[in-house]
């Protein structure tokens, strides 16, 4: 049951912000082709993956699925989540590079912020205080270990 809610919850969420959106927005644009195709396959390659290692993550760890209405009930530090608190919203902003790299536009471009924007300020605005409240002390000592958007290397684990 909760494989199905996750994939439910990927096909409907994500990929309407990361498949179904962009390929609106570079609907009458033509693919980039050499070093631009490779590196937005990697992009997509190393997005899909990570996106995949966390929702796994969520489910065999966490209990839950990625959507806030049916989150996991454990805290999940294991996997992506040992190197940064947020990888699951950097493996969407990934896949979303590797479309800006396949369709160079300023369109796909500031869509691209603005995503990242919003997602930073649900974070801020929601996700932590939401965590915190549910987790307490052990989310605390969880964000003073583990960096919100990039790996803080000079602390100890």
């Amino acid at each position: 049951m909760l494989l199905l809610k996750n994939l439910a919850y990927t096909i409907v969420v994500p990929s309407t912000v990361v498949i179904y959106l962009p390929c609106l927005l570079v609907s009458e644009q033509s693919a980039s082709t050499g070093i631009l195709l490779f590196i937005s396959l990697l992009l997509f390659l190393l997005g899909g993956a990570g996106y995949s290692w966390c929702v796994w993550s969520f489910a065999i760890f966490g209990q839950g699925t990625p959507a806030p209405f049916d989150a996991p009930t454990q805290l999940v530090v294991r996997g992506l989540y040992h190197y940064t608190r947020n990888p699951m919203y950097g493996s969407i902003l990934t896949l979303l590079f590797g479309w800006i790299a396949l369709f160079p536009s300023l369109r796909l471009f500031l869509y691209g912020l603005s995503l990242g924007l919003c997602i930073h300020l649900f974070v801020l605005l929601y996700e932590e205080p939401q965590l915190q409240k549910v987790f307490g002390t052990s989310y605390d000592e969880y964000r003073i270990q583990v960096g919100r958007w990039v790996p803080l290397i000079s602390r100890e684990r």
